[in-house]
């Protein structure tokens, strides 16, 4: 089970840094396979909004965009991205960044035209394996604002090899309730209102053995739209805890 650090410290925030959280889970008998950093590094990356783009005049492959960072004049970059489009929010790294893989970018001539920066994809931000396109960020994207701000980083994601009789820690908050017990510090559990039903849809469920289950609910939810109407935050923290928008 994944899970994200920031989300678990929204229901409960022991006095515990990354590491020590992460030993005190495994001595609980909660194991920690692992620990990823995401958003370490990333002074300097701003949303950055794509105001025009044209084809370089001597690349086929490239594009020159006037990119606004919210402020100033727009600052010409080229991009290479095959998904750059008008009016796209996109992670931008200007002139004298350094990336969290050590690349210190400077102002360059790339075929005859300057660039004062770059469009970034997922893989050289450290935040995911993408490669083959710039990250699109949400239409509302405060230009300039600090990527780290608007995406809420730097965060860890936990990866937990829970065991089959822990059903109840297969959530966030199941995993809060154990590290508020084990550190003696308060939970602040959400307060979620019952919603009522809106399709009668059913799934078929077996009972092998009765005596084990005696009792099982469920809901059958359908079209769950995340969508540019779902806070960044929720996507985010759901990526961090291995699942993905589709």
């Amino acid at each position: 089970m994944k899970f994200s650090e920031k989300w678990l410290r929204d229901f409960v925030d022991p006095a515990l840094d990354t590491g020590e959280l992460a030993h005190r889970l495994t001595m609980i008998g909660h194991e920690v396979d692992g620990v990823e950093s995401y958003g370490d590094g990333l002074d300097g990356v701003v949303v950055g909004e794509v105001l025009d783009f044209k084809k370089h005049p001597d690349a086929d492959r490239l594009s020159v965009c006037q990119v606004s960072t919210g402020e100033g004049d727009p600052v010409e970059v080229v991009c290479g991205a095959p998904n750059v489009t008008q009016g796209m929010k996109s992670p931008f790294a200007p002139a004298g960044t350094k990336l969290p893989n050590g690349m210190k970018l400077r102002r360059s001539k790339i075929r005859g035209v300057v660039s004062n920066g770059m469009l970034c994809s997922a893989i050289e931000l450290g935040l995911g394996d993408e490669s083959d396109g710039i990250v699109e960020l949400h239409a509302d994207a405060p230009a300039g604002q600090p990527l780290s701000e608007y995406l809420d980083l730097p965060d860890h994601s936990f990866d937990l090899d829970l065991t089959p009789n822990r059903g109840d820690c297969v959530s966030v908050l199941g995993i809060a309730r154990d590290v508020s017990a084990m550190t003696s510090t308060a939970l602040q559990a959400p307060e979620i209102s019952p919603v009522k039903a809106t399709i009668a849809d059913e799934h078929p469920v077996e009972l092998v053995v009765p005596e084990g289950c005696p009792r099982l609910a469920a809901r059958v939810i359908r079209n769950i739209d995340l969508s540019a109407r779902s806070p960044v935050w929720l996507i985010e923290r759901l990526r961090r805890s291995g699942l993905r928008e589709i």
